[in-house]
């Protein structure tokens, strides 16, 4: 049974969640079915390793700010998971061309790892396709958009404005 940060445990929306909540809730959902199923098969493998092993796969050994830039993810994201996974011999670092870069390829163990990992990534994107069906609109597509209207209006900037409409209203 997958308990949340919300403490339910029967997978069931809470009732009156705001949209952190609501986020934190999916995101533990998805996330612990998803490492669930990377410890059936054996690996010591957590979701927030996956942008970082696609953007090498895709770029070759390179620094934390390309793989963020190409994973869209913070570079303080990026850094704190590279961390973790050469902890956990998913990664190697080395110096890079001046003292502040580090480089980062994947390890031996990654690298035979690879094969799994894709098929996990195959069914996992499967099973998203199932779950945007069963939807009134697929989450993918609803995701997508918010990123892109985020993009265009911050949500600080919506917080700012919603703000200033209490502080006038009183």
């Amino acid at each position: 049974m997958i308990q949340s940060s919300t403490g339910r445990s029967d997978g069931k929306t809470p009732g009156q969640g705001t949209l952190g909540t609501l986020l934190r809730h999916l995101t533990d959902l998805l996330d612990s079915a998803v490492e669930q199923s990377y410890e059936r098969s054996g690996l010591d493998y957590r979701p927030r390793y996956t942008p970082v092993v696609r953007a090498l796969l895709e770029l070759g050994p390179t620094s934390l700010r390309a793989i963020s830039g190409h994973a869209g993810i913070s570079h303080s994201a990026v850094s704190q998971t590279v961390a973790e996974m050469v902890k956990n011999d998913w990664l190697r670092s080395a110096p890079g061309s001046d003292a502040r870069e580090r480089i980062v390829s994947l390890t031996p163990k990654a690298e035979a790892a690879i094969p799994v990992l894709k098929r996990h990534w195959m069914a996992t994107n499967a099973a998203a396709e199932t779950l945007d069906e069963e939807l009134s609109a697929p989450l993918t597509d609803v995701l997508r958009e918010a990123i892109e209207r985020l993009g265009n209006r911050p949500f600080g900037d919506r917080i700012a404005q919603a703000n200033s409409e209490l502080e006038v209203n009183g």
